[in-house]
């Protein structure tokens, strides 16, 4: 049985973590190899004080990442026990992988793990096709595997009031200067390293649009190329709000975005309903189910897009240090 990561589990399994998604593309995450152990830290130097005063994002981000952890670590046959938040004293620590029994990864690892080299927020039109109901299921199955739950909006008015709640937090925080300004430090070209390039941050929104979008993109959208009139709209969200819960969520996220992925789907993420506390406490409500929010999703079939840029994985790692 393995007793200890070695760094070069930690080096191949970083290069899949760094891969998960978060707000702006900021890649809040550090990660180290302590006494055996793969952690997970929160990198505060990337934080957004003005769309994430909260830090959610930043958990759910971390979160994302250690899901991408565990597959890789699976899939190289070492899969790991995870303890989140594991010492009370340092919230900064998301979370801790120790080696568990040796086995041979499984096909649905596999295919997962697969995923996770393709898996990008595709924020274009998606074609009208309808997405099949044992795939909007495996979704559904995949959230709920990772403790949360997956609220699928299906129907014009179910999916008008859900954008009528998008477009509502929206404004609120486009009135924000600051805000505007964060979006802005955060938009890049196509040489960065982090951030949402022009070239992949989707068309300039347009008022006629069902749900809204970042303003990453400067390229108007050609004739005829609006968003789909009814997308399939789903909802991410855990029994609470504890910061537990934040990482839970975005693990769960992960592994729904590439179930979907995997099945040929393209997703992007609406966040904005989450940012504005206002706004969430209305979609809880608009939804009926117990617990809270912490995505937003639009998910359908269309042409393939480009992954947004990703630091390496050595810059990301910290050297061994003591146990605290």
């Amino acid at each position: 049985m393995t007793v200890a990561f070695t760094e070069s589990d930690l080096r191949a399994a970083v290069s899949a973590a760094i891969r998960a998604p978060s707000l702006h593309n900021s890649q809040p995450w550090r990660f180290r190899l302590r006494d055996g152990g793969i952690e997970v830290l929160i990198d505060p130097s990337r934080a957004l004080p003005v769309a994430d005063p909260s830090g959610w994002g930043t958990r759910l981000a971390c979160g994302a990442a250690v899901f991408n952890l565990r597959l890789a670590l699976a899939v190289a046959g070492s899969p790991a026990d995870t303890r989140l938040r594991p010492y009370p004293g340092q919230p900064e620590v998301v979370a801790r992988l120790t080696p568990a029994r040796p086995r041979p990864a499984t096909p649905g690892e596999q295919s997962l793990y697969a995923a996770i080299a393709r898996r990008h927020s595709n924020r274009a039109p998606f074609w009208p096709t309808p997405v099949p109901a044992d795939v909007r299921w495996r979704l559904i199955e995949a959230a709920r595997a990772e403790g949360a739950w997956l609220e699928l909006v299906i129907g014009p008015t179910a999916v008008g009031a859900l954008g009528e709640i998008a477009h509502s937090a929206n404004r609120v925080l486009e009135r924000n200067p600051d805000y505007r300004a964060e979006v802005a430090r955060w938009t890049r070209d196509s040489n960065a390293c982090d951030g949402v390039p022009v070239d992949v941050g989707g068309p300039a929104p347009e008022p006629q649009d069902l749900l809204p979008a970042r303003p990453f993109a400067v390229h108007t959208r050609a004739p005829g190329r609006d968003f789909e009139p009814e997308p399939l709209v789903a909802v991410l969200g855990t029994p609470g709000d504890t910061a537990t819960d934040q990482i839970t969520a975005g693990q769960a996220l992960q592994r729904v975005l590439l179930t979907a992925t995997a099945a040929g789907l393209a997703v992007s993420m609406l966040s904005q309903p989450i940012d504005v506390p206002a706004a969430r406490e209305q979609l809880r409500l608009a939804l009926g189910r117990f617990g809270t929010p912490q995505m937003v999703m639009r998910i359908g079939y269309g042409e393939p897009g480009w992954p947004t840029p990703r630091r390496d994985a050595p810059d990301v790692i910290d050297s061994e240090s003591e146990e605290p």
